[in-house]
């Protein structure tokens, strides 16, 4: 019994050892974290500097192009509609409450079907109209059926602003003018830039 105890108390010591070992390592490592703090305040200063919008891509400037007026003061202001070499348009935004509380993420924003449902809150519901095409073009999703969209939505406080996407189809190369629709919000026309 003397022989299992003691083999039972190095293994102890050997696993105590090494822990501490591993903590003073993690210790010393994270000491350089104080060097990278400028860096973040300044990417958060310059964040702030643009508003709560999505970053720019490709120069695009972040003036609405769109908007969309939704219930209690919800607005999404789209600030891009891009065709994408891939056979896809990208629509950029930024979902604002513009009420005076906080407001909970309508799920009617996700549309009603299955697939979509399966993965929460997101902008799943949109589609593109093509008014001449007589075509309407449904958000794209991936292979597991997750909508490529913004998903996770929960709530926005009042005056917040989340950065949104929506991908769709591309409608045929000389449609540049469509309709954006969203479950809950008014219709909003819009022009895809090549």
């Amino acid at each position: 019994m003397n022989i299992g105890f003691s083999a039972r108390a190095r293994r102890g010591a050997v696993a105590l050892a090494i822990a501490t070992g591993l903590a003073v390592g993690v210790v010393s490592c994270g000491g350089g974290g104080d060097d990278k703090k400028p860096e973040s305040s300044a990417s958060a200063s310059a964040s702030k500097n643009n508003g709560s919008g999505p970053s720019t891509q490709e120069g695009q400037s972040q003036d609405p192009i769109a908007e969309l007026r939704g219930q209690d003061g919800l607005l999404l202001q789209v600030t891009s509609a891009d065709r994408d070499s891939g056979g896809f348009v990208t629509v950029n935004g930024v979902l604002k409450n513009d009420g005076a509380k906080s407001l909970v993420i309508p799920s009617g924003l996700r549309g009603d079907e299955t697939e979509i449902v399966q993965h929460g809150t997101s902008l799943g519901g949109a589609t593109l109209v093509d008014p001449k095409g007589k075509k309407r073009y449904y958000v794209l999703r991936d292979t597991d059926g997750r909508p490529l969209t913004t998903t996770g939505l929960t709530t926005i406080q009042s005056g917040q602003t989340i950065p949104v996407f929506i991908q769709f189809p591309a409608p045929p190369e000389g449609t540049a003018e469509v309709t954006l629709q969203l479950p809950t919000f008014s219709s909003a026309p819009l022009k895809i830039s090549d």
